[in-house]
């Protein structure tokens, strides 16, 4: 596979996966489907296992983030240590800031209307609505995770967005780490020292998921196993023989370490989705797949990996928004499953609107600006936004 930021469906449709599995987490935090008819023909323990264990979607995400940036950047500028630095930032913030303050204009007024769900309620005891000049600003400045690991749970909305802190930080440190160590071999080794010492750490604080699953020592080995995916390819691509037995076996493994879940797989399960997922995209098709990746259901897959970052900021304000209409003990058995299906549509329309109306208008305008008047990239480049 080249690792040409042309898009590919194949990676497309892996971060659709990721998608879906965080919005059925959520989704099932709030609602429940246990007692839906759902639930009458799962057994509830794979039930459990396949609504539950959404955070691996994210490991997933990290993966395919750093393996698109650190391929994007090759294909641009030849070598990690030529990068420009302000065509980088400009890139990434102009991509993910105008959809992120969109959000925040959202929730922020809400929040200070003390509407619940969008309020700091979450808290114990609550917190004022003079907290959001913190939280806001920890997301601005992407430190969110490390504000919950004093604060706790303490705002539903923005409870989701520690991850973008991880995204963001690492946006921030790779093209500084390229030019300072100037050497890919030694950008590989510092690749290889943040996924050994990632297990060690959750190790640390297996007992505080707060801590283990959102820590930025905790995440940036799924970050640094998609780099080195893309580093790798660069110099060596598997044939397609070989790529097309490695595949299955690499997605019916993620599948098994995703269904064995987190609890009791703290340490080591989110180094194993993340070495899966990069064995993924090293043998990911190079060329346009077959059929079976152009079916109905996959097409909508791959439309969700396309708009995953809208998706991701705003599916939670959806979320808020149902939970004021009713909740868990409210909902009937028969409608769990309707609930689920307009949920994931109004995410669907609300993700296609933003990025429609002010994502994409916003990122090329701000293009031109920084630019002064070069060549915005084309619509069709991948992007790695979360």
């Amino acid at each position: 596979m080249s690792t040409s930021p042309i898009r590919n469906p194949f990676v497309d449709s892996l971060r659709g996966i990721a998608i879906l599995l965080v919005l059925l987490l959520h989704f099932t935090l709030a609602f429940g489907l246990k007692n839906s008819p759902l639930g009458d023909v799962v057994p509830a323990e794979w039930l459990r296992a396949v609504l539950l264990n959404g955070n691996y979607g994210v490991t997933i995400f990290f993966v395919i983030s750093g393996f698109l940036i650190t391929g994007n950047t090759l294909d641009r500028w030849g070598q990690l240590s030529q990068l420009s630095l302000r065509t980088f930032y400009a890139q990434r913030f102009a991509r993910l800031l105008p959809c992120l303050l969109l959000a925040l204009a959202i929730i922020v007024p809400l929040g200070c209307l003390d509407i619940p769900f969008f309020n700091n309620s979450d808290a114990n005891p609550p917190l004022p609505a003079s907290y959001f000049v913190v939280a806001v600003g920890s997301i601005l400045t992407f430190w969110h995770n490390l504000l919950m690991q004093s604060a706790g749970y303490f705002n539903y909305c923005l409870n989701v967005y520690w991850s973008l802190s991880v995204e963001m930080l690492f946006y921030i440190l790779f093209p500084l780490a390229c030019l300072l160590l100037r050497r890919q071999a030694l950008v590989a080794l510092l690749g290889l020292g943040l996924i050994a010492y990632a297990p060690y750490y959750r190790s640390l604080h297996a007992d505080n998921e707060i801590f283990f699953m959102y820590g930025y020592q905790a995440c940036f080995d799924a970050i640094a196993l998609g780099c080195l995916a893309a580093m790798l390819l660069r110099h060596w691509q598997p044939g397609v023989r070989l790529a097309a037995w490695v595949r299955p076996i690499a997605g019916l493994l993620l599948a098994v370490v995703y269904l064995r879940g987190i609890g009791g797989n703290e340490v080591w399960g989110f180094s194993l989705i993340g070495l899966l997922t990069a064995t993924l995209l090293v043998h990911a098709p190079r060329t346009v797949p077959g059929r079976w990746l152009d079916s109905r259901p996959l097409r909508g897959l791959r439309w969700m990996g396309l708009h995953s970052y809208e998706l991701y900021l705003f599916h939670v304000i959806v979320l808020a928004v149902m939970r004021n209409v009713t909740d868990r003990d409210h909902l009937s058995y028969a409608a769990r499953l309707p609930w689920l299906v307009l949920f994931i549509s109004c995410a669907c329309v609300l993700a296609w609107l933003v990025a429609r109306y002010v994502g994409g208008p916003a990122q090329r305008t701000l293009l031109q600006w920084l630019r002064a008047g070069r060549p915005v990239l084309p619509a069709q480049q991948q992007t790695a936004g979360t």
